[in-house]
C-alpha cells in the first residue's frame, strides 16, 4: 500500500506492527509513555511515541444494526487497545489526505475482527490423524507447537477472538498459549477457555478394550457426580484459570458395549443389533477399519458417532441407525446437577457452555440457565423455543456436521440446516463456530458460508460471527467488548479484498487483521515477533 507516496510494509516489523511503527526492534518505556525503537529514514534508531492512527474505509460493517455503513473513519488507539472514535468523512473533499501512520482501505470490506465461538486449538483435522491419536498418542509437545500453528491459521483467517472449548485430553494446556498470546510471545487470536470440559463419570473419555496392567491414557473431562461434586469442579477449573465452564449435558457412554475395531487386526462385532423396530431392515455391511475409536467405514462413508445423534424415524441412512442401536446419547447429568455447575459458575462470574444435541439434554441446559448451547441439531421446536424463552446463545456448528454430509445423505443434512434457519426464524440468538480443528484452523469461514447457505440472511450471519461471539463469551463477563466497532470497544478489524455484499467469497480474501489496535497481519501474512 502506497500511503502520501511513501511505501509502506509492516512485515519490515519486529513487534506485532501498528502502523506508527515501521519497523521495531525493542520496546521500553520512559516518562513520556512507551516508545519504540525504530529506524529513521537515514537507518539509525530513533525513538518514534505509540500513538493513535486512523483507518480509513468506505464499506463498514455494523453489527448493532446489522448494516453497512459507507465513507467511516475509525480512530484506534494501540496503547489502550481501543476505538477512539468513528465519524463519516467526504471521500471527494479535496481536504482529504491520507498520510502515515494512516490506513486507506477504501475499496475494501471493513468488519469488526471476526470471532470463533467453538474451536478446539489443540486439535488438528481428523483426516490428518484420527481423534484418538491425538488425544491418547500424539506428545503434548507437539499438541502445543500445534495449537501455535493453529493460532497463526487462525488469525490469518480474519479471526481476531476464539473460544476455546476444552483441551481434549492436553489438560490445561490451553491456559499457557493464552497467557503466551497475551504477553505477546506468540501470536493468535484473544483466546477465552475452558481446559477441561467437565462430564459425569466414565461418560466423556477415550476407551480402550485393555486396561490390565494398569494401561492409562490421558483424560478428556474433569469428572464430577452429584450437586457437591460438580461445584467442586467447578471450583477447580476455575481456580486453574479458566475463563469459562463447559460441560457435557448428554454424551454416548457405551461404545465398549459393542466395541468396534481400533487397532490392525482387531476384529468387528458379527452381528450387531440393528433397528429391531423395523425387521425387514438388514445390519449394514461390515464396518471395515475404524478411523478412531468413534469413527466407522460404513455403506455410506466415513461417520464420525461423536457428532451424530438419532435421526428422524423417516430417515433412511444405515450409519444414523446403527448408531442409535449400539451407543446412544444418554443425559449425564440431572437438573439438580446442571442447575449446581451454572449457580457456581455464576458465583465466579464465569459463562457456561453445554454440549447438548437432543431436545431433552437442551431444554435441560437452558433452563439451568447456561449461556450458550453447543451443536444441538436434533430439530425440535421446543428446544429452540426454550432456548429463545431463556435467552440462550445457539452454536450449531454446521461445519463439523458437513463433514459427514456423504455419509448422512441430504435429507439429513438438509434437516440441520433447517433447524438452523428456524432458529433464526424465531429469534433465537446465533453465534458461529464450527467445531474447529475437527477440520483446519483458518478455514472456519465456511461456518458463515453454510449459514448464508442455510438461509440466514448476510447481515445476520455477520452479526453472528462477530456481536454473537462477544454474546457467547459472557459479554462483560469475559472482561473485553469486542464484535463491534464503536468507541471504547476493543480496536479488533478484519479487512476483505472487495464487496462481500457482492461476492460472498470476499469473506476468504482476508487483506488485513488489526487486534487490540495493532495490526497482526498484512497482505494476508501474519507478522511474527522474532
Amino acid at each position: 500500500m502506497s500511503l502520501n507516496n511513501r511505501s509502506l510494509d509492516p512485515r519490515d516489523c519486529c513487534e506485532p506492527f501498528h502502523p506508527c511503527i515501521p519497523l521495531s526492534l525493542d520496546a521500553m518505556t520512559t516518562t513520556s509513555g512507551p516508545i519504540h525503537h525504530v529506524y529513521d529514514n537515514t537507518g539509525h534508531l530513533s525513538p518514534l511515541p505509540l500513538r493513535p492512527y486512523t483507518i480509513y474505509a468506505s464499506l463498514l460493517f455494523d453489527s448493532r444494526t446489522r448494516s453497512f455503513l459507507t465513507d467511516i473513519a475509525l480512530t484506534l488507539s494501540p496503547i489502550t487497545g481501543r476505538v477512539i472514535s468513528v465519524e463519516p468523512f467526504s471521500p471527494s473533499s479535496p481536504n482529504l489526505v491520507i498520510e502515515f501512520p494512516d490506513l486507506d482501505f477504501r475499496g475494501k470490506t471493513v468488519l469488526p475482527g471476526l470471532v470463533d465461538a467453538h474451536s478446539h486449538i489443540l486439535l488438528h483435522p481428523y483426516s490428518e490423524t484420527p481423534a484418538l491419536n491425538q488425544m491418547r498418542d500424539e506428545s503434548l509437545t507437539q499438541r502445543i507447537i500445534q495449537a501455535t500453528n493453529n493460532c497463526r491459521l487462525g488469525l490469518k483467517g480474519g479471526f481476531t477472538t476464539y473460544r476455546d472449548l476444552g483441551t481434549e485430553g492436553a489438560y490445561n494446556a490451553d491456559i499457557g498459549i493464552r497467557d503466551s498470546i497475551n504477553r505477546g510471545v506468540i501470536p493468535g487470536p484473544r483466546l477465552f477457555v475452558a481446559t477441561e470440559a467437565l462430564a459425569s463419570d466414565d461418560s466423556y473419555q477415550a476407551r480402550q478394550e485393555n486396561r490390565i496392567g494398569g494401561t492409562t491414557i490421558p483424560r478428556l473431562s474433569d469428572e464430577c457426580n452429584g450437586p457437591i461434586g460438580v461445584k467442586a469442579a467447578v471450583r477447580r477449573r476455575i481456580g486453574a484459570g479458566a475463563d469459562l465452564i463447559k460441560f457435557y449435558a448428554e454424551y454416548r457412554r457405551r461404545v465398549l458395549r459393542f466395541p468396534q475395531p481400533t487397532y490392525p487386526g482387531a476384529l468387528p462385532i458379527i452381528v450387531p443389533p440393528f433397528c429391531d423396530a423395523r425387521p425387514n431392515r438388514l445390519p449394514p455391511p461390515s464396518l471395515g477399519h475404524q478411523v478412531n475409536n468413534h469413527t466407522y467405514t460404513g455403506p455410506g462413508g466415513e461417520i464420525n458417532f461423536d457428532t451424530l445423534s438419532v435421526a428422524d424415524d423417516d430417515d433412511d441412512d444405515d450409519a444414523v441407525d446403527f448408531m442409535e442401536y449400539t451407543n446412544p446419547n444418554a443425559i449425564l447429568f440431572d437438573q439438580e446437577e446442571m442447575d449446581a455447575i451454572v449457580a457456581e459458575a455464576r458465583r465466579s462470574k464465569a459463562p457456561v457452555a453445554a454440549h447438548a444435541s437432543t431436545p431433552e439434554a437442551v431444554i435441560m441446559a437452558s433452563n439451568a440457565g447456561v449461556t450458550t448451547i453447543e451443536h444441538g441439531y436434533v430439530s425440535s421446536s421446543a428446544a429452540l423455543d426454550t432456548m429463545k424463552k431463556n435467552g440462550t446463545v445457539f452454536i450449531p456448528t454446521l461445519s463439523v456436521y458437513e463433514l459427514e454430509k456423504k455419509a448422512l445423505g441430504d435429507k439429513f443434512w438438509g434437516t440441520i440446516l433447517n433447524h438452523t434457519k428456524n432458529a433464526f426464524d424465531k429469534g433465537v440468538t446465533l453465534a458461529c463456530g464450527g467445531d474447529t480443528g475437527a477440520f483446519k484452523h483458518g478455514q472456519q469461514i465456511r461456518e458463515l458460508e453454510l449459514f448464508v447457505e442455510a438461509g440466514i440472511p448476510l447481515e445476520d450471519t455477520l452479526r453472528a460471527a462477530t456481536l454473537g461471539g462477544w454474546e457467547a463469551c459472557g459479554k462483560e463477563l469475559s472482561g473485553f467488548k469486542f464484535g463491534w466497532l464503536g468507541k471504547g470497544w476493543s480496536a479488533d478489524v478484519t479487512v476483505l479484498d472487495g464487496d462481500v455484499r457482492e461476492d460472498i467469497k470476499a469473506l476468504r480474501r482476508v487483506e488485513t487483521v488489526i487486534k487490540d489496535g495493532r495490526v497482526v497481519v498484512w497482505d494476508a501474512e501474519v507478522i511474527e515477533k522474532v
